[in-house]
């Protein structure tokens, strides 16, 4: 009993150990996502929407940095003094052999507007590098939508070379029972063999397309390995648009009309330059110990006026200098506008084209496939030659890829016009 015990206990183990290797050769499952899980996952984990980020903290320390300029400011100041002999008037020392000194400074700016000006400039910049932040994020996800999209379309191409092949391999069937019978050709069954074998190379490079797009998708996402497109997206364009409502929405167009609105805040304050400064210090003394000359204790205010009189030209050339960053930031802005409307119109136009592109590729399609079905039964019924067959077969695939193409074209056009009026990425 024990004996037939062991023997089973060993043939259950030898039975697991066999089908180990085939359990780890099993890939793991691939994960699957949506667009918009895939947009927000992009915009919370890639790199470099993290390093954009990064941008906004920088500003906001420089912020700091400079407003620390404009404000109250203490120090302490400790001072140890020794001599080689006291110094005496009258058996007085007037000297100390040691004395140390405690003092203090509170220090107020009471008049200084270029510094005031210049916390004000930095605080703008921290505007500017938040939506400098919001540009790149709407370029990461705009990327990984068009990766999106690129994995369905190699989907599409998939399909359309699966059936073109299963078409081949029934007509190559056919013609090598027609061969075995004694009613083909040799020559019959090698045209079939040479479209099936063209097909087969067809759908594996659309299988490598398909895996390519998914490591693409992975990498934007930040995740460990490919990542799979679930369903194909729904993108809803507007029926209509206010210009300046979508102006107001494109992150780009933001960017550029805050860093004018910072170079022109940075121009008209240089006149400040010339502004006076006045500072105020009150400075407490501690003097221990004491002399005939000075009390252990004391006190004095300080009020410093300083007014700029003659620099040999440097506030004027920098504020040419200013001018000049303004001008251009504002003309830049002002192209970047003409740029946008024609980005509108050219996705608007593009969208129209594309769907009545479709609408045609799809009717060419259908009556290929009909050619296709027609010429194989009359060339069962010995009516047509193989020939004919094959280059109906190459014609109706062709047409079924050139559909699949603007299937894709409809959608990424849509997708660069919801990008174009700032749409995509939603806005939260």
């Amino acid at each position: 009993m024990r004996l037939m015990f062991r023997t089973t206990i060993f043939v259950v183990a030898a039975l697991f150990a066999a089908t180990l290797p085939a359990i780890a050769q099993i890939p793991p499952a691939m994960e699957s996502v949506t667009l918009e899980e895939a947009v927000q996952r992009a915009l919370k984990n890639n790199p470099t929407v993290a390093q954009a980020s990064e941008g906004i903290l920088r500003a906001e320390a420089l912020l700091q940095q400079v407003r620390s300029a404009a404000m109250p400011t203490i120090n302490g100041h400790i001072l140890g003094v020794m001599v080689n002999e006291e110094r005496k008037f009258n058996d007085v020392v007037t000297t100390p052999l040691t004395q140390g000194t405690l003092t203090a400074t509170f220090g107020v700016p009471v008049l200084a507007a270029s510094r005031w000006a210049a916390t004000s400039q930095a605080r703008e910049q921290v505007g500017v590098s938040v939506l400098a932040s919001a540009e790149v994020r709407t370029d990461i996800a705009v990327a990984t939508a068009q990766t999106y999209l690129a994995i369905i379309a190699q989907r599409r191409q998939v399909d359309v070379n699966s059936r073109a092949l299963e078409s081949s391999m029934a007509h190559l069937d056919y013609a090598r029972k027609r061969l075995e019978a004694g009613a083909g050709t040799r020559v019959n069954e090698l045209r079939a063999g040479t479209e099936v074998a063209a097909n087969e190379a067809r759908l594996e490079n659309a299988h490598l397309g398909v895996r390519r797009a998914q490591e693409a998708l992975g990498v934007l996402m930040a995740a460990n390995g490919p990542v799979d497109a679930a369903q194909e997206p729904v993108l809803a364009v507007p029926p209509t648009f206010d210009e300046k409502g979508w102006m107001a929405l494109r992150p780009d167009l933001r960017l550029f009309a805050a860093q004018e609105r910072a170079a022109d805040r940075v121009w008209r304050d240089s006149s400040k330059d010339w502004f006076p400064t006045a500072i105020m210090t009150f400075e407490p003394q501690a003097l221990l110990p004491a002399s005939i000359f000075s009390t252990d204790r004391s006190w004095r205010v300080l009020l410093n006026f300083t007014q700029p009189l003659f620099d040999g030209g440097e506030r004027k050339g920098l504020r040419r200098f200013r001018e000049s960053e303004f001008n251009t930031s504002r003309l830049a802005f002002t192209g970047l506008q003409i740029q946008a409307r024609s980005e509108v119109r050219i996705a608007q136009e593009a969208l129209r084209s594309n769907e009545r592109v479709l609408a045609s590729l799809r009717s060419a399609a259908q009556q290929a496939n009909e050619v296709l079905k027609i010429t194989t039964f009359a060339f069962e019924a010995g009516a047509t030659t193989n020939l004919e067959v094959i280059d109906a077969q190459r014609v109706a695939r062709d047409a079924d890829s050139a559909t699949a193409v603007a299937e894709d074209s409809v959608t990424r056009a849509r997708l660069d016009l919801l990008t174009a009026l700032g749409q995509f990425p939603p806005q939260p």
